[in-house]
């Protein structure tokens, strides 16, 4: 389907290399990027510098942070300051401890109302259902749930469309796609252990798929690991 030039659309924007991916495609796909971060308490607050940096790369009409506490009820290694973000385990199959409840939800209604606000008929999530750890609000069914309560949830008179297009691609499939549309992955920022420099630690989940997909890829890995050159 074409779409119309300069319209507005919501982007959500962490700093990593998926909503990277995203908000070149939501500009290649010719709509006005308003992107939208948060501050929700997590360990690597450096995602955020990454979030702005690449609102500015991609030329957003709009970047807003939202600070909210997740904290203290969300019982996340990522917002917890007394538990510890693992190392990735290939044989870790539970929902793994970086998993913060209803992250996904609560962004995604926060980006509904700015939506709404902008006359925006498309929110896009960069969430994923095949490297995604394991994550629950990364699944189909969450994504297809949640444009049913959207369209019930407002007063907007348009439908609105929750645009998660890189739900079914591999990591290697993703940096391919974004280095294809000119995606700069070294402003990025994927590691939940990330120093206030921004260099990964290069053993968690989202380092071991952040290096997998670029191997994969066959593209350079442009991460500055703690402890590599």
């Amino acid at each position: 389907m074409a779409e119309s030039s300069n319209k507005p659309a919501v982007v959500l924007l962490s700093g990593g290399l998926d909503s990277a991916t995203l908000a070149w495609q939501a500009r290649a796909d010719g709509y006005a990027v308003h992107a939208l971060s948060f501050d929700y308490g997590q360990r690597h607050r450096v995602e955020l510098e990454a979030a702005d940096r690449v609102a500015r790369a991609v030329g957003a009409t709009a970047h807003r942070t939202i600070r909210i506490d997740m904290g203290g009820i969300s019982g996340s290694s990522l917002t917890d300051q007394d538990r510890s973000v693992p190392d990735y385990s290939p044989d870790n199959t539970a929902i793994p401890s970086t998993y913060v409840p209803a992250r996904n939800l609560t962004f995604l209604s926060f980006a509904l109302g700015w939506a709404e606000m902008l006359g925006a008929e498309r929110i896009y999530i960069g969430v994923n259902a095949v490297d995604y750890s394991g994550y629950p609000d990364c699944r189909p069914e969450f994504i297809e749930a949640f444009q049913k309560l959207a369209n019930v949830a407002t007063a907007a008179d348009h439908p609105f469309e929750i645009h998660a297009p890189l739900l079914y691609m591999t990591k290697a499939e993703i940096i391919a796609h974004g280095s294809a549309l000119g995606v700069d992955y070294d402003l990025t920022v994927s590691c939940y252990r990330a120093d206030a420099q921004g260099r990964a630690c290069g053993t968690c989940d989202s380092c071991h798929y952040r290096r997998q997909g670029f191997v994969e890829a066959g593209v350079p890995d442009p991460t500055d690991y703690v402890g590599e050159s």
